[in-house]
């Protein structure tokens, strides 16, 4: 765990030694002056602290905080980066952040259409002729409803878990067109009024959009559209198990197994990325300050008023203000994410959680509701 209560503090207390120090080198050198008195801790770090501890009791291999508010920044980083290892966790190591992952491919998108080669609008066959013939919708799918998750597209991942033995699954490749192909074997639910309803071949869909249109892989694409502008040298989509990461579990039949890297997920664009709290958060911060959009398609992304999720963007109730955070939660197999920032992009909370071991499910992890609770609530005190 690690506390910086900003700048000011250091150098506040480093010009004073240098003081002493001009007036009398034996001032800063014969008695050790007595520690200050630390201030009363924020509500917000108690609240993350115990549900940290209460994460490692209960079997969770680490708990990764960042939190920045009013310019100062707070961390926290408890438990181990793998079981087997032991080595400490720290707030700097990787972890997968499941669907948060399809904020970054939203704003490749929007990337798309504000440059005018991309039509939100506008039908998928457009831009992937195949959609019509492979997956044989039952009316038009755009663009749009694709972002919002209101195509009725089935999810891929059912008949892919239905295809074999979990662990043979998780270890096997899978492509693009690939998911969309799994995809078409299953029913569409057709639908007078679509509504939100998540599917991870939404996601693959727009990647494969966001390939055919860059020219590229949807790793690369990614890479250049947000990791390499904003210096996010830990995030990334694809490639091998970097250093440090911190390594997520399950059980499958009675044994504990790592899912840190599974193959089907290596550059799945709902849930393969790996970033670590603090990038998550530049990441966000920049979004919502304008940094990656025009002001437009940022507003786009945040959904109507009415809306509690839009592009790859949910909302939170910010009672500091009485406006909003924005952000993710993603849960996959292993690991757990919640990320929330006001909309100035001033106040940033990025909680990650190596699950506790449990059984794969397709279903979400309770504990993504928790931790949604425990990280709102935490910066709502901090107003």
């Amino acid at each position: 765990m690690g506390t910086r209560r900003g700048g000011t503090w250091t150098r506040v207390t480093a010009g004073l030694c240098a003081i002493l120090l001009a007036a009398s080198m034996t001032a800063c050198t014969s008695e050790p002056r007595p520690p200050e008195p630390e201030p009363d801790k924020p509500a917000a770090f108690a609240i993350l602290e115990d549900f940290s501890a209460r994460m490692l009791a209960e079997g969770a291999p680490a708990v990764l905080v960042a939190v920045r508010s009013r310019g100062a920044t707070w961390t926290h980083a408890a438990g181990v980066r793998n079981l087997e290892s032991g080595e400490p966790a720290t707030v700097s190591d990787p972890v997968r952040i499941g669907g948060i992952t399809e904020s970054f491919i939203a704003v490749s998108v929007m990337k798309l259409a504000a440059e005018g080669k991309l039509e939100l609008d506008a039908e998928v066959n457009r831009y992937l002729p195949e959609f019509g013939t492979v997956l044989h919708p039952p009316g038009p799918v755009t663009v749009r409803q694709l972002l919002t998750h209101e195509s009725a597209l089935p999810d891929f991942s059912v008949p892919l878990l239905a295809s074999g033995n979990w662990a043979e699954t998780m270890n096997r490749p899978l492509s693009l067109e690939q998911q969309l192909a799994l995809a078409a074997t299953v029913p569409w639910n057709a639908r007078l009024a679509r509504i939100f309803d998540y599917s991870r071949s939404n996601y693959a869909a727009l990647a494969l959009i966001v390939e055919r249109l860059r020219g590229e892989g949807i790793g690369q694409v990614l890479a250049e559209d947000t990791a390499a502008p904003l210096g996010l040298a830990k995030t990334r989509l694809g490639g091998p198990t970097p250093a440090g990461m911190v390594h997520g579990y399950v059980t499958f039949e009675g044994r504990r197994t790592d899912v840190s890297m599974p193959a089907w997920q290596a550059e799945s664009p709902s849930s393969g990325a790996l970033s670590t709290v603090e990038e998550v958060n530049s990441f966000y911060a920049a979004l919502l300050e304008g940094r990656l959009l025009p002001p437009d398609s940022v507003t786009a992304m945040k959904g109507g008023y009415s809306q509690y999720y839009g592009f790859a963007l949910r909302r939170w109730n910010n009672t500091c203000n009485n406006r909003f955070y924005y952000g993710l939660p993603g849960d996959t197999d292993g690991y757990g994410m919640v990320a929330m920032t006001s909309e100035d992009g001033r106040s940033q909370l990025a909680l990650a959680v190596a699950y506790p071991p449990a059984p794969p499910t397709l279903e979400l992890n309770p504990l993504i509701f928790e931790m949604q609770d425990v990280a709102q609530e935490a910066l709502n005190t901090l107003c």
